[in-house]
């Protein structure tokens, strides 16, 4: 069953950098950084002053210094503060970024692919904005919560990195398979796919995550070296967050609605004549 996730990503790939696809990050980029260019600017440095009086207050600068001495990332003590803002912003910006995505480019994903490979697919209506509304926020509530638990892994880069991608990938199977197949597939269609292809589903938001986790490692490791760039960092790491989206989002759309037509191709075929 790889083969038609092969086939898939091939589709997503050459869909993603056409000129639309490109175009369709413009907005939701433009609206993230009117949301987190606001929320910097004025919070900032009030969330740094709250770290750092926690950190005095319950002497978390001794015991975190030591954990990573203990480490050997005792060169990091003096970053500690920066860092943890940095994690704790992470999923917040990850999350903006999938609702940004979700309201201003996933509806003309599903029509591009639609008129582009499945011209002739029928429409079943089978989820709606509100389904969808409730799958996304439940997904990030027990994404978010997750996260926070595992922020002690970033003290081992491959480890987070791996936690990452497992959490993205569950995350974006969950809701990018509910998006893709809304529009076209019944709901005993979206859930037969879901059920029968749960593995598949998975894979490709894995793979997805681990792409989906390069933008943070690169912030926060870009960030060791200069606190400074933060902003810069943070917007560069926004805007690829919301292309790598837009690409799930196609890579998704692609092998779901083939899926849908494979389904009811074979079930056509059981049909008596």
């Amino acid at each position: 069953m790889v083969r038609p996730i092969a086939i898939a990503y091939g589709r997503a790939l050459r869909s993603q950098f056409s000129s639309r696809m490109l175009l369709l990050s413009v907005v939701p980029l433009l609206l993230s950084l009117a949301l987190w260019g606001s929320l910097l600017y004025a919070g900032m440095q009030p969330l740094y002053d709250w770290l750092q009086d926690t950190f005095r207050d319950y002497g978390l600068f001794e015991t975190s210094g030591s954990i990573l001495s203990t480490l050997g990332l005792g060169f990091l003590k003096t970053l500690v503060v920066p860092l943890v803002a940095m994690l704790v912003l992470l999923p917040l910006m990850i999350i903006t970024s999938l609702l940004f995505i979700g309201v201003g480019a996933m509806p003309a994903i599903a029509r591009h692919v639609s008129r582009v490979q499945f011209p002739g697919l029928e429409r079943k209506e089978g989820g709606s904005f509100l389904g969808s509304l409730g799958v996304n926020l439940s997904g990030i509530v027990v994404f978010a919560l997750l996260w926070i638990v595992t922020l002690p892994l970033y003290a081992l880069a491959p480890l987070a990195l791996v936690v990452q991608a497992v959490l993205w990938g569950w995350l974006t199977a969950r809701v990018m398979s509910y998006d893709a197949l809304s529009i076209h597939a019944s709901l005993e269609e979206r859930r037969i796919i879901v059920a029968g292809r749960r593995r598949q589903l998975l894979l490709i938001g894995t793979i997805s995550g681990l792409l989906g986790a390069l933008p943070g490692v690169a912030w926060i490791g870009g960030a060791l070296f200069s606190v400074v760039l933060f902003p810069v960092l943070a917007v560069l790491s926004i805007w690829l967050y919301l292309i790598i989206f837009i690409f799930t989002g196609l890579w998704f759309q692609y092998y779901c609605l083939q899926a849908l037509a494979d389904l009811r191709a074979a079930q056509a075929s059981k049909e008596p004549a």
